[in-house]
């Protein structure tokens, strides 16, 4: 397999959610931005407002609204990822369009696309300079209380958080989690459903890379279900991805 030192950086990538005492420096920061703004975007338009959560309070706030999380608190650098159909709309109205249309659905998954690869440059700046980070999918969550924390107007949706710090040496040592091999996520030309038999030859697959080599399926996976799927916050999370979606209808 080929490599190099963005793709051996890549497969190194894990998220940490342990970090040091040390900040993130100024110009840390600056780089980690500059590296989402880099991002590819749909006609150039970086449909995304990136929040800096610098008050300890909110960070605080954040950490509770997204799962109860305190590590997201005690993370030297946070920032929210926004889906924003917001700044056109403006630009729209202050150029005089009057009969401009609002955004609709369309335009709210191209924005989510926008920020989520901007997001992920960020990921991989910070990991290219030894700098740890963690998706904060929760951030979905809680849509009233989070509206009012971040003050969010309409046509703005919170995509992802993210955490960043220096990794602790236990977070440096602790193995990546395996993935499913190929054959389990790409289909040439078409979608094809994956087989029962294929599919617990493909979890078996990667437990086993994972050290799991005794891997009951029907155990695992409705542990898994039961935890995830199946959770209060997971339930939390689409009635409140639904409230923000109905904008767009």
């Amino acid at each position: 397999m080929i490599q190099n030192t963005i793709l051996s950086a890549l497969t190194a990538r894990k998220s940490v959610r342990v970090f040091t005492g040390d900040p993130i420096t100024a110009d840390e920061r600056g780089a980690i931005l500059h590296a989402a703004f880099q991002a590819p975007t749909a006609g150039n338009q970086q449909l995304y407002t990136i929040l800096d959560i610098t008050d300890p309070a909110l960070k605080a706030t954040l950490a509770d609204l997204c799962d109860h999380q305190p590590f997201i608190a005690k993370a030297p650098l946070v920032l929210v990822f926004l889906a924003d159909c917001r700044r056109w709309l403006n630009a729209y109205h202050a150029a005089g369009i009057e009969d401009v249309r609002k955004p609709g659905a369309g335009d709210l998954m191209l924005a989510m696309a926008d920020t989520c690869i901007a997001a992920q440059n960020a990921v991989v700046a910070a990991e290219s300079m030894g700098i740890g980070s963690c998706y904060i999918g929760d951030v979905i969550e809680n849509v009233e209380a989070m509206r009012d924390a971040l003050h969010l107007p309409d046509f703005v949706v919170p995509a992802c958080m993210l955490v960043f710090g220096r990794p602790t040496e236990q977070q440096q040592r602790r193995p990546k989690p395996a993935r499913f091999a190929e054959a389990a996520v790409v289909c040439e030309n078409t979608y094809r459903d994956r087989t029962p038999d294929e599919l617990r030859a493909d979890f078996a697959a990667k437990a086993a890379a994972n050290g799991q080599p005794d891997y009951d399926f029907d155990k695992a996976v409705t542990a898994f279900c039961n935890r995830k799927y199946a959770s209060d916050f997971s339930q939390e999370m689409t009635r409140s991805a639904e409230i923000y979606w109905k904008e767009f209808e």
